[in-house]
């Protein structure tokens, strides 16, 4: 990885961008729009600076016995492509099989945070949450689901604004067995009955 730019080269860029569409950088409304898109490009790709297998780290042998699936749905996707740097939107369906030890749900969405904070394809983000999850917990199985929206195929392009992509990533027993990937498939899909 390249040395990361100075806060001021990261402003002089945002500059030059705007000069380039054709505008002022000099003009009132647009003077703290730098500023502005430097602190929102910090927040769109924090992913960079966090440790997902760190996250992962915390994990808890008691459970009863517990062997069956959790799976955590509807987590809020928001990414951006590597091709365009344009907003991904969607949810991700995460879900394992534990193998005498389980981690706090919370970690599971906070993996996808992560790696959505990062720019790469859809079909990337998809594998690196499974394979993380599947290194770090090493459990009997790992499923990742996620389907999104593509502003690069929205707002530019071809313009297919109804459009989703569906990517998955599955893993061992979700791999290997029909029933175990037909009942994640079900229960994601599945109505909320509450």
């Amino acid at each position: 990885m390249t040395q990361k730019p100075s806060r001021e080269e990261a402003l002089n860029a945002v500059r030059t961008l705007i000069s380039w569409a054709g505008d002022n950088p000099d003009r009132e409304g647009l003077l703290e729009t730098p500023d502005r898109v430097i602190r929102s490009y910090g927040s769109f790709f924090g992913g960079y600076d966090e440790d997902p297998e760190a996250v992962l780290g915390k994990t808890f042998e008691e459970v009863e016995g517990y062997d069956d699936a959790v799976i955590v749905r509807n987590i809020r996707v928001e990414s951006h492509c590597e091709h365009h740097m344009v907003p991904i939107i969607g949810v991700a369906h995460v879900g394992y099989i534990p193998n005498k030890r389980v981690v706090g749900i919370s970690k599971l969405a906070r993996v996808v945070d992560i790696y959505s904070k990062r720019l790469q394809t859809q079909e990337t983000m998809t594998a690196l949450i499974a394979d993380t999850i599947n290194r770090v917990l090493q459990p009997v199985g790992v499923a990742v689901v996620i389907d999104a929206n593509h502003e690069c195929m929205s707002t530019r392009g071809v313009h297919k604004t109804e459009s989703s992509t569906i990517t998955s990533r599955m893993l061992g027993s979700f791999r290997d067995n029909i029933e175990t990937r037909a009942e994640f498939m079900n229960l994601i899909n599945s109505p909320k009955n509450f």
